[in-house]
């Protein structure tokens, strides 16, 4: 199985409207000093029906429980209420959860941003590469996805980006989704299908460039598979 990036330029975040708390007289979740103990999974699990019996109130889906970096909470992967992935905790005890950002202080590394890649690493070979636009050789060795709207700003800065990316290394090659965001730009699923229509990487420059874009001259279900695609990964 192979694995690999996914790259969306636009950071979705979820609001899972979890409470926190801390009770130093509650933590029956360790079984000791951290100093004490050997691996926390040695005593320690929490399967996925468990886990989605203890948080069916909060999220859609749990997808995936693993050991947290931090010692006494379980990882948990989940798709939120809104449909979109997410990271809580669960404590050893099973009576508390925790959403929000874990960041060690040594190295102010972003230790839920590192756990949620983990848990959410996409087997490459289930998405299709036709369907795609198309960013250096399609037979470079290294292939890169990326979900893009024809409308974001932030898509428009990443894409020249791209191309620099591809002449410094020809063994690189990005295959770019068309993923349109109607809720923030009601007209990108127009241009969207125009843009695939035609299979074009200039009408998707010219899109980002502020130009108008002609209707689609086809009829395509090839966004429609995208966005299903996206949903199917978590995106």
């Amino acid at each position: 199985m192979r694995y690999g990036r996914i790259l969306l330029p636009v950071v979705l975040g979820m609001t899972l409207g979890l409470g926190t708390g801390f009770n130093p007289d509650a933590a029956g979740g360790f079984s000791g000093p951290v100093a004490e103990t050997r691996n926390c999974s040695d005593c320690h699990s929490l399967e996925i029906d468990e886990a989605a019996r203890l948080l069916k109130d909060f999220v859609r889906e749990v997808r995936e429980v693993g050991q947290a970096h931090v010692p006494g909470l379980f990882a948990v992967s989940v798709t939120g209420n809104d449909g979109r992935p997410g990271l809580i905790y669960v404590d050893y005890s099973g009576k508390y959860i925790i959403s929000g950002v874990t960041v060690r202080i040594e190295d102010r590394q972003n230790i839920s941003r590192m756990e949620m890649m983990d848990m959410n690493r996409v087997d490459t070979a289930s998405i299709p590469l036709e369907g795609s636009l198309v960013v250096g050789d399609p037979k470079a060795p290294l292939k890169a996805f990326l979900f893009t709207d024809p409308l974001c700003p932030f898509c428009k800065k990443l894409h020249p980006e791209l191309k620099k990316v591809v002449e410094a290394d020809p063994g690189i090659v990005f295959f770019i989704k068309m993923l349109p965001l109607p809720g923030l730009h009601p007209d990108s699923v127009r241009i969207s299908r125009t843009i695939m229509c035609e299979n074009s990487l200039q009408i998707l420059e010219d899109s980002f460039a502020g130009k108008k874009i002609p209707d689609p001259a086809c009829e395509s279900d090839v966004i429609d598979r995208t966005i299903e695609l996206a949903g199917s990964l978590g995106i």
